[in-house]
């Protein structure tokens, strides 16, 4: 299998962490993507040019994390990263939606200063995607979830923290002390946090 990706992306960075766990990493060809490329093959595999990108043995193009991680739970057997009992799958599954969400603000906030001339900055929109991140983790804060769990929920908030860690869209380790000691536990639990770090 083909992953296309790049190194800072929390959102392949998820595809690796799930793949290290299912025993699937060793299949993967891991090629780094440029999204601002019009050349890269990437733009032919996905329509919209996104990154991550996972290419099946049998040629299958399979986009977005969400459905990669769908795609490599069902290849390892099913039931590991996506539970199988409704509560508990409900559950990761909410919880990777306000990760994911978290870190779709904090890439527009990236987004923001990289593509757009300062001067046409518009600040309250900047603040609402902060404000995005702000309630999401306060969320997260308020009903953390299992640092022993390894499924789409808890990888994915692992990935946004990284990437809050990484980029420095907010304070997040001064503002929610809970998280911290959340990610430090998860950290020490799942190995493939570290071995995927840009």
């Amino acid at each position: 299998m083909l992953l296309r990706t790049s190194g800072p992306s929390p959102f392949g960075r998820k595809v690796k962490m799930a793949a290290k766990r299912l025993g699937l990493y060793e299949r993967l060809e891991v090629v780094a993507a440029d999204t601002l490329d019009a050349a890269d093959p990437l733009l032919g595999d996905n329509p919209l040019g996104k990154i991550p990108l996972l290419v099946l043995d049998d040629g299958r193009r399979v986009y977005d994390s969400r459905v990669i991680l769908e795609c490599l739970d069902h290849l390892a057997g099913g039931g590991i990263i996506l539970p199988r009992a409704w509560d508990a799958r409900l559950a990761a599954l909410t919880q990777q939606a306000l990760a994911d969400g978290v870190l779709d603000a904090a890439l527009l906030v990236v987004y923001e200063s990289r593509f757009r001339p300062a001067e046409l900055a518009h600040q309250p929109w900047i603040d609402r995607q902060l404000g995005k991140i702000s309630r999401g983790l306060a969320a997260f804060e308020r009903a953390s979830p299992d640092p022993a769990a390894f499924d789409v929920g808890t990888l994915t908030l692992a990935c946004a923290l990284g990437y809050l860690d990484l980029r420095k869209q907010i304070d997040w380790r001064a503002e929610f002390p809970a998280l911290v000691a959340w990610l430090a536990a998860f950290r020490a639990l799942h190995p493939e946090y570290d071995s995927t770090s840009a």
